[in-house]
């Protein structure tokens, strides 16, 4: 082949810009180097070196690579940079959209690079780079790796081809960012991966309509559902996606904050919706019947509904002790009080678990558990303690504590009680395989994940603010604060990295081993492969 092709691993040294920028400890060697005159394909992206801030070099027939902080992560590999110990060019569980680096000036064909005297190591060993026969080199205050066998597949496991009529490409073997080729403004509303299917939402004019595409065509669009936007109280479009016991559901809203409602929509078998419920309320399926909180405003006793399965919601029959407010979290504020809808409830079987009230309310004993039997409707108290919430997790109770915000569990009848957290739980913990999970808000509203221990401090868990997190097939998918190094990270059941995300993303979705993050740039979605 007419060029001697060699892998480039370049790593920035940073700075403010994120760049890792060398110190320069010696007389550094100029050498002159130039632009391949070939296409270059990064993991299927096309580099186009004639505009690009950090090009592609070739030096010594041998193609240069500029490691910068998405090139890097494109391609698997993680740098560190400091003034004691140099630079550290590992492979590493990240991944990374591509990114263009373009700029708006034309870059000449040849330049002049350094070859690089500044401490690197390679997956922790040291780069004698004075007898190397392709060198590393400083390129625009980047260091530049050449793409030999040594590095590229030997170091970090790269595969490339050539072809001397379509240039060179090369490919790693880490996660993938993909776009999903859904319409322009699919980002700017809910979305969904489920069962083989993208979902998504087009507003045309004062219309929705919920389409679906399979993964592996994205062109076949099916509709799944329309309506007409209310636009009496200002045009509202958004819709939100919900996976409920292994089922697609979507929901919005309809008129005004008060006399308004939300729809709760059910995405059947055949990739039609079907407009299940409507107005201020929760629902819990079960596999014969359904249970309705209602949760209109002002805040009423005796407000559970059971449907039998097949029947219509008007056909409901009302359900547990009449003298209890069921579904609402309550607030004490004296002389007012405040109401928040609770979303805790779940049905195991016959029973059903919900947060509950005396009602008229009064002052203490609010916001216990309590459990109906669906059948003979009998009504059992289950806690003996004000809660915040609760979650039902492989037959145990988990609970946050009013009076102390610490996490909580016992059996389902509410003996054998233990506290698991150090520290004042936020809304979101979960437990997986023993491992107890939960977050703790901090003072900017962003939150911390921590991990209980039994027998020591709990740990966090990451040192980076999170947004929120979700627990999907035995995995912690965090969406961080943004403006951080990577906007999502994956954990595995232990709390170990199974996954860096480099992207900022506004929002993420899961199901089953697939993710899709929407761009917090330019609203784009993608899908992690």
């Amino acid at each position: 082949m007419g060029y001697k092709i060699v892998l480039l691993v370049a790593l920035f040294m940073i700075s403010l810009s994120s760049i890792y920028f060398e110190e320069s400890v010696a007389a550094e060697q100029s050498v002159r180097v130039t632009l391949p005159n070939f296409e270059v394909k990064l993991n299927g992206n096309r580099v186009e070196n004639e505009y690009r801030e950090y090009p592609l070099l070739l030096y010594k027939d041998t193609t240069y690579f500029p490691i910068t902080w998405y090139d890097s992560r494109l391609l698997g590999l993680e740098a560190e940079w400091n003034p004691k110990d140099g630079l550290n060019i590992a492979k590493g569980k990240v991944a990374s959209s591509f990114m263009p680096y373009q700029t708006n000036q034309k870059n000449s064909n040849s330049y002049k690079a350094k070859v690089s005297t500044a401490e690197i190591k390679v997956n922790g060993k040291l780069v004698d780079n004075s007898h190397e026969e392709y060198p590393l080199l400083s390129f625009n205050q980047v260091t530049y790796f050449p793409l030999t066998w040594k590095f590229a597949h030997d170091e970090f496991g790269w595969e490339y081809e050539w072809d001397p009529s379509k240039g060179l490409a090369i490919t790693s073997d880490n996660p993938q960012l993909k776009t999903v080729n859904l319409t322009s403004d699919a980002g700017e509303n809910g979305v969904a991966v489920f069962k083989n299917y993208y979902y998504f939402t087009e507003t045309i004019e004062h219309t929705n309509q919920v389409y679906r595409v399979p993964e592996n065509n994205t062109s076949n669009k099916e509709l799944v559902y329309a309506y007409d936007l209310d636009t009496s109280h200002g045009i509202n479009k958004s819709l939100k996606f919900e996976i409920r016991d292994d089922e697609l559901w979507f929901s919005y809203h309809v008129g005004g904050a008060t006399m308004g409602s939300d729809v709760y929509c059910k995405v059947n078998d055949d990739g039609k919706a079907e407009n299940k419920y409507r107005g201020y309320l929760d629902f819990k399926d079960s596999s014969y019947g359904s249970l309705i909180i209602n949760q209109s405003v002002p805040p009423g006793g005796n407000n559970l509904s059971w449907i039998p399965k097949g029947e219509e919601p008007a056909h409901g029959k009302k359900v547990g002790d009449p003298n209890l407010i069921y579904g609402w979290h309550i607030v004490d504020n004296r002389p007012g009080r405040g109401f928040g809808g609770d979303r805790s409830t779940t049905i195991i079987g016959d029973d059903a678990y919900l947060l509950g009230s005396p009602y008229p309310v009064e002052t203490g004993d609010l916001n216990n558990v309590y459990k109906i039997n669906l059948k003979t409707n009998e009504t059992e108290k289950i806690t003996h303690s004000e809660l915040a919430n609760f979650k039902i997790i492989d037959n145990k109770l988990y609970y946050v504590k009013d009076a102390d915000h610490l996490l909580y569990s016992s059996d389902l009848d509410g003996t054998n009680e233990h506290k698991l957290s150090d520290n004042k739980a936020a809304s979101w913990y979960s437990e997986i395989d023993g491992h107890v999970y939960y977050t703790v808000a901090d003072i900017k509203g962003q939150f911390n994940l921590y991990k209980a221990e039994p027998s020591k401090e709990d740990t966090l868990v990451l040192i980076d603010p999170l947004e929120s997190v979700q627990l999907v097939n035995d995995k912690l998918i965090c969406k961080l604060a943004a403006g951080g190094d990577y906007g999502v990270k994956v954990l595995d059941k232990s709390g170990k990295l199974n996954l860096a995300i480099a992207d900022q993303v506004s929002n993420v979705y899961a199901y089953n081993d697939a993710i899709l993050i929407i761009s917090a740039e330019d609203k784009s979605i993608k899908v992690v492969k």
